[in-house]
C-alpha cells in the first residue's frame, strides 16, 4: 500500500543511498496556508518547491469547515499530488503539508506526516522539520504512562504532550508541550480554526511567513512562496510561535530571549540556492564559500569542475577568484530512479555513473580542481576522482567548500555515526589517500564565517549551529547513551 486517505469529524533516521551515495540528507519540509479557496492545490505546489528537503513521501491535511481530510503518499510530490482525484479529496480553505526525506530503512506510511490526532477540543494536524534530542526519553516516559504510539516518529511525542496538558486553551497547551521538548524544530500545525507555526528557541531550523491574496502561508523556505507567487513577509523568529486565524496573526514568544543559532548547513547544502534564509541569499553565500576557499587553497590547474549540483555556486566563486576557467566536467543525470533495480554490490559500484558521468572533452589531459560542498564518508568522492582519472584528467585536486565534518548531527541532518565520518577517523593526508586525489583541502571554520560576512574572532558576531565541524552542540543531548551522541535510528528501533 502506498497511499492513504482518511477523513475525521518528522523521524525515521538512518539514510544511506541505495547506490552508495554519502550525501547528507535533510529531515523534512513543511508548508501551511490559511484562508484560500485552493488551499490543497497551493500546498501541493509549495511542497513541490520543497521536494529537495525530502523525497521519500509527502502528505497534506485539509479542513473544509466540518471535517479534516488527509492524503499521505509514498514517493514524490509530483507523482502523487498532481492528480485531480487526490486534490479533490482535500477540500477546504486551510491546509498543511509535509515532505519527508529519503531513507533505506523501512518505509512506513504511518510515519508520513502531517500527523493527525483528535484532541480534547478538536482535531490537530502537525508537520515537523528537525529532530528532538529528548524525543526518545519523552517517548519512553509516555509509553510507560500508558500512551499508545501509532508511529515511530519523534513528532508524535508532541501530540501526546498536547493531549496531556491541563491548560484550558489550545495555544497554552501547545506552549506547554514545547516547553517539554529539546532540539531543533520548525512546526506547522492546524486546528479547525487556526494555522500555527513554531520555531525552536535557537532558530536552528528555518521557517518563513508569506501572504498570497490575503491568505497567510508558513513554509520552510522562501522558494515555496516564489513558486505560487506569494509575498515574503518575514522569517519566523527563533523561539516564536505564530497563530493565524480569522482575526489575523498573533505572535507569541514564551521562551527566554536567546541569540539565534541557525544551522550553517542550510547555507552550505540543504536550502535551495534561490531561497533567502534568515535574510541571506543561499546562492550568494555558496559563491562566497567558493571565493573564500579559492583564497585559502589555490592550486595550479587548467579547469574548475563542480560536483553537481550542490558544488556549482562554490565552483563559480572559486573560479572567479583564482582565474581558472569553470567547466562542466561532470554531467548529472536528474532522472535516475532510486528503486528501479535491486542495489546489489555490483550496482552500488556502478551507482555513481548512473548519477554522474564524465564530460571527457572538458577534462581530458587537464589538471582539474573538483569542488564539492562537503565530504561525509568519502565514498562518492572516491568514485568521482576515479571517474575523472578514467576520463583522462592529468591531475585531480579536491577542494571542499566547508570544513571537515568531525561530529554527527542530532538536529535533523542525517549524518552517519561519528566513526563512519571520514574526517573523524583520518587526518588530511589520510583522507587524500582514501579518495585518491592529488591534493585535498577544506574551507576553514574561520572561512565559513568570513563567507557569511563575519569575523569568527569577534565576540559580537552571530553564531551558527556548526557542531558538525566544531563539536559545539547548542542544546542538551538528553537521549545520549554513549559515544558522541545517540543513534538517530533509536526511535525506530525502540518502537520495533
Amino acid at each position: 500500500m502506498n497511499a492513504e486517505h482518511q477523513m475525521w469529524s518528522g523521524s525515521n533516521f538512518d539514510s544511506e543511498d541505495k547506490f552508495g551515495d554519502d550525501r547528507l540528507r535533510e529531515e523534512c519540509g513543511v508548508f501551511g496556508i490559511f484562508n484560500h479557496d485552493d488551499a490543497a492545490t497551493i500546498t501541493a505546489l509549495g511542497l513541490h518547491a520543497l521536494q529537495h528537503r525530502g523525497q521519500e513521501a509527502a502528505g497534506i491535511v485539509s479542513f473544509d469547515g466540518k471535517r479534516f481530510h488527509l492524503e499521505r503518499r509514498l514517493g514524490l510530490v509530483g507523482d502523487n499530488f498532481s492528480k485531480r482525484s487526490v486534490i479533490d479529496n482535500l477540500p477546504g480553505r486551510q491546509a498543511v503539508g509535509h515532505t519527508r526525506y529519503s531513507t533505506t530503512g523501512a518505509t512506513l506510511l504511518r510515519n508520513v506526516q502531517p500527523l493527525f490526532a483528535e484532541l480534547d477540543g478538536g482535531g490537530f494536524a502537525i508537520g515537523h522539520n528537525g529532530n528532538l534530542t529528548n524525543g526518545l526519553t519523552l517517548r519512553r516516559q509516555l509509553v510507560r504512562d500508558g500512551a499508545i504510539m501509532q508511529s515511530t516518529t519523534d513528532t508524535e511525542v508532541v501530540l501526546h504532550l498536547l493531549a496531556r496538558s491541563k491548560m484550558p486553551r489550545f495555544v497554552e497547551r501547545f506552549i506547554d508541550a514545547l516547553r517539554m521538548i529539546e532540539g531543533a524544530y520548525a512546526f506547522v500545525g492546524m486546528t479547525n480554526k487556526k494555522l500555527v507555526g513554531a520555531r525552536d528557541p535557537l532558530g536552528i531550523r528555518p521557517l518563513v511567513l508569506g501572504e498570497l491574496n490575503g491568505a497567510y502561508i508558513l513554509a520552510s523556505e522562501t522558494c515555496a512562496l516564489d513558486i505560487i507567487g506569494a509575498k515574503f513577509i518575514r522569517d519566523i523568529e527563533n523561539g516564536e510561535i505564530v497563530v493565524i486565524d480569522e482575526a489575523g496573526i498573533q505572535s507569541i514568544k514564551p521562551f527566554p530571549a536567546m541569540a539565534p543559532r541557525p544551522c550553517i548547513f542550510e547555507y552550505i547544502y540543504f536550502a535551495r540556492p534561490d531561497s533567502i534564509v534568515n535574510g541571506r541569499s543561499v546562492y550568494e553565500v555558496r559563491k562566497n564559500l567558493g571565493t573564500q576557499l579559492g583564497y585559502e587553497s589555490p592550486v595550479p590547474a587548467d579547469v574548475i569542475v563542480p560536483v553537481p549540483d550542490s558544488g556549482v555556486p562554490a565552483a563559480i566563486g572559486y573560479s572567479q577568484v583564482t582565474g581558472v576557467p569553470y567547466e562542466m566536467g561532470i554531467i548529472r543525470n536528474h532522472y535516475v530512479g532510486r528503486t528501479f533495480i535491486e542495489p546489489t554490490q555490483h550496482i552500488r559500484e556502478l551507482g555513481v555513473r548512473m548519477k554522474h558521468s564524465a564530460n571527457r572533452v572538458a577534462v581530458k589531459d587537464k589538471r582539474i580542481v573538483l569542488i564539492d560542498d562537503s565530504l561525509v564518508r568519502g565514498t562518492t568522492s572516491v568514485k568521482i576522482v576515479r571517474m575523472m582519472r578514467e576520463a583522462g584528467a592529468r591531475e585531480v585536486h579536491m577542494r571542499i567548500a566547508s570544513p571537515p565534518i568531525t561530529h554527527s548531527d542530532y538536529y535533523g541532518i542525517d549524518t552517519p555515526q561519528r566513526e563512519k565520518l571520514l574526517a573523524a577517523t583520518h587526518d588530511l593526508e589520510g583522507m587524500r589517500k582514501y579518495i585518491g586525489s592529488d591534493s585535498l583541502a577544506f574551507l576553514s571554520i574561520d572561512g565559513i564565517y568570513k563567507a557569511m560576512g563575519h569575523n569568527r574572532r569577534d565576540p559580537e558576531r552571530p553564531q551558527y549551529t556548526d557542531h558538525c565541524f566544531t563539536g559545539d552542540y547548542p542544546t542538551p543531548l538528553t537521549d545520549k547513551t554513549g559515544g558522541d551522541a545517540p543513534k538517530q535510528l533509536s526511535l525506530l528501533a525502540e518502537a520495533s
